[in-house]
């Protein structure tokens, strides 16, 4: 499994990288088909306030073009020290904490619908992700909100009915670009997730949460980002043993693909999964090294042709 997950990265890595050859017989390059494939460009409509649809823990505002498929491989790594961590996994090279694998497909330029799988939990999940608002570069909208719906379902394991192997998830993704070099984004979420192996009492299996995500613009193809994620429930304490997912990243535009590594303390890819479970300490050496490609595929090669 490990090796046809890198073997796909790998694969998707080598197209991104063809793809950045020039064509002399076109006046742009590849370079600037990935942003062509996001909601719009930088010179034209509103503003990119992302450049990609997925960082590190968050979804960000930006939707994909009208038939256009964003293909996704993220991955976690094992503890990078600790007890489960160092040189006897490579720091945790050696290890997997999750894989999640994911298309997202634009029905229309505000309107996405995705579909993927993450490891933790066998979770299977469907997504519809609506733009209702764009920041215009004339200031009459200073900020872009986006609408998320997403329904998880376990499908192995053990499970009394099928309602304790559903999760839901639902998001109001709220950015704004401040400046070329600054783009901010808040996120209130709800999740309702049965599928938590939690079993102690007092275990909420819905509650509210928060989002935040920064991205600093290093240069024009790589920016640094934040990601972090606040749980309110009352179960998911230090005291209980939980801690709230936290990540850094480099994020570097390649071509038709966006790279990013990342270093985080969420073992989980999925929203649902990382608000509800993340058990994992920075201080203990409990954060692990990771990546997500992004490429994007154009099917709108013959209008454009046009």
């Amino acid at each position: 499994m490990k090796r046809t997950i890198i073997l796909l990265a790998l694969l998707a890595l080598s197209a991104g990288l063809r793809a950045q050859e020039k064509d002399v017989t076109k006046k742009s390059t590849s370079a600037d088909s990935l942003m062509n494939a996001m909601n719009t460009d930088e010179k034209t409509g509103p503003v990119v306030i992302f450049k990609s649809s997925r960082m590190i823990l968050s979804q960000s505002t930006e939707t994909v073009r009208k038939k256009n498929l964003n293909f996704l491989v993220i991955h976690r790594f094992g503890d990078f020290a600790g007890s489960n961590g160092g040189g006897k996994t490579y720091f945790g090279l050696d290890a997997v904490s999750d894989v999640y694998i994911g298309f997202e497909y634009g029905l229309s330029d505000n309107l996405n619908i995705d579909i993927g799988r993450t490891t933790i939990g066998g979770l299977a999940d469907l997504e519809l992700k609506y733009a209702i608002l764009r920041q215009s570069r004339d200031g009459s909208s200073p900020f872009a909100i986006t609408l998320l719906g997403e329904a998880g379902v376990a499908p192995y394991g053990s499970y009394v009915a099928f309602s304790d192997r559903t999760a839901f998830l639902g998001q109001v993704m709220i950015a704004r670009k401040f400046s070329p070099w600054l783009s901010l984004q808040l996120t209130p979420t709800f999740v309702r997730d049965y599928t938590s192996p939690l079993l102690y009492p007092g275990n909420q299996q819905q509650f509210f949460a928060l989002m935040g995500m920064a991205r600093l613009k290093l240069s024009n193809h790589m920016g640094f980002i934040i990601d972090y994620g606040h749980p309110f429930s009352s179960s998911r304490t230090t005291a209980n043993g939980f801690y709230d997912p936290l990540g850094f990243g480099i994020e570097i535009e390649t071509g038709g693909h966006v790279f990013t590594i990342n270093v985080t303390n969420s073992r989980a890819v999925s929203e649902i999964n990382y608000l509800s479970n993340t058990q994992s300490n920075y201080s203990k050496g409990q954060f692990r090294v990771g990546f997500t490609i992004s490429r994007m595929f154009d099917f709108n090669h013959k209008e454009n042709s046009k």
